[in-house]
Parts: C-alpha cells; sequence; structure tokens
C-alpha cells in the first residue's frame, strides 16, 4: 500500500490578542518494524526509512499520528532521526493492542497533557468475542494556556480476509466502538474540539467510515485534503465533492487507487479549520521503498494528508517556523495510563496526514485494536 499526507488549516475565529495555527498530519508508515515477529519476518529498510522521513520533513507537522508503527524501541528510533535532521518531536504516545507487531503511536511538538488509551477494547460478533487489533490512541493536546483538543488515532482492521470472521464485519466493529468514544465526548461536551485521524481501511460510503463520521448534530466533518496541483473546479454533479486528486491508498494488484486514510473534525474544531491550507503532500518517488514481502509489494499509503487549524492566544506570542504557514506551532494535551516517549530520540514511520486547529478546547480518546490480522 502507498499512503499520503493530509494537511488541514483551521482559522481563528476570536478576539484574542495573539493568533497562531498548527498542523495535524496522519501517516501509515508500512510496517516500520525494527526487528521480525511472528506475523512479520522483516524489517524497515533504510532507504524507506530515509524516505518517510522526507515525507515527513516536507510537511512539518507539529502533531503526526502514525500507523503501522512497531515497538517503542522503533518509534524513539524514528524520533531521534526526526530530531536530527531538525524535526523535534518532544512529546510522544505509542499505543500496543491485540497485534503483536503494528501499533498506532503519536508524535508531538505541544505537550499531551492527557492520556486515554485504549488498549484492550472488545465485541461480540456472531457469538464470537474479537478484540481492537491495534487499539485506539487517545491523547489531549495543549497548544496554549486557552486552547485543548483531544485526538483519536486509529487503525481499523484492514480488507485483508481472515478465517474467523468477515473483515467488513469486524471493521464495522471497531468502527463502532471508536464512533462510541466520540460520542461520550460531545454527550458530555457537545462544544468539545475533537479531531478523529488515521487509516479506516475502507472508503467513504462504507458501512464502517460512515459510522465514524456518524449522523445529525454530531456528525463528523471530513476535511478531504487533495493534491495542490492547480484543480480548483467544482464537480458538474452538485451531488458530488470536486474531482480533485484525494487517494491515499494504491492497490497494485487491482492498480487502483482509493482514499482510505481520513482527518475527521468535530463542529466546534471544524470552526478552526483553513480549508485552503489542508492538502495531501507530493514528494518525488514518495513511495519509494523496499519491502521483502509479497504482501507490501501489492499495497501501498501515500504520504499523509495534513491540515491547519489557528488558534487564538492571550499573553503569549509563540510561533512555530513551518511550511507554508509562518505561524505553525502545537501544543499536546496527554492522558493517564499509556506509555510515554516524550523525551527518548527515535524515527517514526508512515504519515498519513495533518490539521491545523483554532482556538477552543477539545479532547480526543484513542482505544487499543485487538483483531487479528492487519
Amino acid at each position: 500500500m502507498i499512503r499520503r499526507f493530509i494537511l488541514v488549516a483551521l482559522a481563528l475565529a476570536s478576539l484574542n490578542a495573539f493568533a497562531g495555527s498548527f498542523r495535524i498530519a496522519t501517516y501509515n508508515v508500512e510496517n516500520y518494524i525494527d526487528q521480525p515477529t511472528d506475523t512479520r519476518n522483516f524489517v524497515k529498510a533504510d532507504n524507506a526509512k530515509t524516505k518517510i522521513r522526507e515525507n515527513i520533513l516536507a510537511l512539518n507537522p507539529d502533531v503526526l499520528a502514525l500507523e503501522e508503527m512497531g515497538t517503542t524501541n522503533a518509534l524513539l528510533e524514528l524520533r531521534a532521526a526526526l530530531k536530527t535532521d531538525g524535526c523535534d518531536f518532544p512529546y510522544w504516545e505509542h499505543v500496543q493492542g491485540f497485534d503483536p507487531s503494528i501499533h498506532v503511536a503519536v508524535l508531538s511538538k505541544f505537550p499531551i497533557v492527557a492520556r486515554h488509551p485504549h488498549t484492550n477494547e472488545s465485541f461480540l460478533l456472531d457469538g464470537r468475542r474479537f478484540r481492537v487489533s491495534r487499539g485506539f490512541v487517545e491523547v489531549e493536546i495543549q497548544t496554549d494556556q486557552n486552547y485543548t483538543f483531544t485526538l483519536l488515532a486509529t487503525h481499523l482492521k484492514s480488507r485483508r480476509p481472515v478465517p474467523d470472521a468477515d473483515e467488513a464485519q469486524l471493521r464495522l466493529q471497531e468502527a463502532t466502538l471508536l464512533r462510541g468514544i466520540v460520542d461520550d465526548h460531545l454527550k458530555a461536551n457537545p462544544n468539545a474540539k475533537i479531531v478523529v485521524l488515521g487509516d479506516f481501511n475502507d472508503v467513504k460510503n462504507s458501512p464502517s467510515t460512515k459510522a465514524v463520521i456518524g449522523t445529525g448534530k454530531f456528525k463528523l466533518i471530513d476535511t478531504r485534503p487533495a493534491e495542490r496541483n492547480g484543480d480548483t473546479a467544482p464537480n458538474p454533479n452538485p451531488r458530488y465533492e470536486p474531482r480533485n486528486v484525494t487517494w491515499t491508498h494504491y492497490y497494485g494488484v487491482e492498480d487502483s487507487y482509493s482514499r482510505i486514510d481520513y482527518i475527521l473534525l468535530s463542529p466546534a474544531l471544524a470552526r478552526d479549520w483553513q480549508k485552503t491550507n489542508t492538502w495531501i503532500g507530493t514528494v518525488p518517488d514518495w513511495g519509494h521503498r523496499l519491502r521483502p514481502s509479497p504482501h507490501h509489494r501489492r499495497l501501498h499509503h501515500r504520504r499523509a494528508m495534513i491540515s491547519h487549524l489557528r488558534f487564538g492566544r492571550r499573553g503569549l506570542n509563540f510561533q512555530h517556523e513551518t511550511e507554508p504557514c509562518p505561524e505553525c506551532a502545537s501544543v499536546g494535551r496527554g492522558g493517564p495510563a499509556v506509555r510515554r516517549l516524550c523525551h527518548a530520540p527515535r524515527r517514526l514511520g508512515r504519515t498519513r496526514g495533518s490539521l491545523h486547529f483554532g482556538s477552543g478546547r477539545g479532547g480526543l480518546r484513542p482505544a487499543r485494536q485487538a483483531v487479528p490480522a492487519e
């Protein structure tokens, strides 16, 4: 699989003395494994790691969600390499679910003030109990004293068939659990600022993706990042989105492209979203990497999506140098429990998207996946 970066921007809609913005990205780093496991008997190639870092540096996100990350050692190795390249993420989160090989992680340039890892979520399907295979990351990130948001990162069940149950039903059940976490937040606080992002492993009109997006007043907003290639015309059919290049996944067997990676915003957070600063990054040869497994030669994820959001600041003039937005900055707010990798250097793998948020507060809760297969 090949996946790409997505960028989303949020505009500040307040009268704070100072205003800033930050970027959030998601990236499936495609088996960023440093040691072979029982299910994945290979390690990430050095040239693939180099290209991953190049992709991340090109987007320069402030908060980065990572899917298919290996152990904490692999995460810290990527983090250290990025710091050497001039991109430092002081704060990190690593959540390990039922899957023994690949996990979900977050790197942040801002403090994580609360952590609520979901590592043992389960559900009944056809009389059998299954666990969410990779769990959900849920952290609260604080950009400054007046702006906090919740981030939920996920990697839902893949479309690869498994003997125990239908893969689409497994994915739908995981998505339903994830949506339940979102609903808990929004019921407690309808103005909660929440971003849900990661690898959903299915298209937008699939039951699982629709379950995460939801309906009604708490329906999440799809930022739908696209390439910055000059496309501006609307779709001739007003029922559909513009014909922008938005794919995030390439499947070699079918020679097909689809969008299965997302950055979704709660209604309150979407008010800070800068649509014009939302895009999918394109770096030459972004899909280049060595993958010894035949499965890995068939599926590819493009660089992460990135999004920009703006937040208000009072008494503070904290700015972060990022392109193309000179005001980029992000703050993380973590939660309890879950391992912290806040101050250890290492490398990350595949990024999927990034967002910029504006003033306000919000929070996310990720859960830990535990279904077989990828």
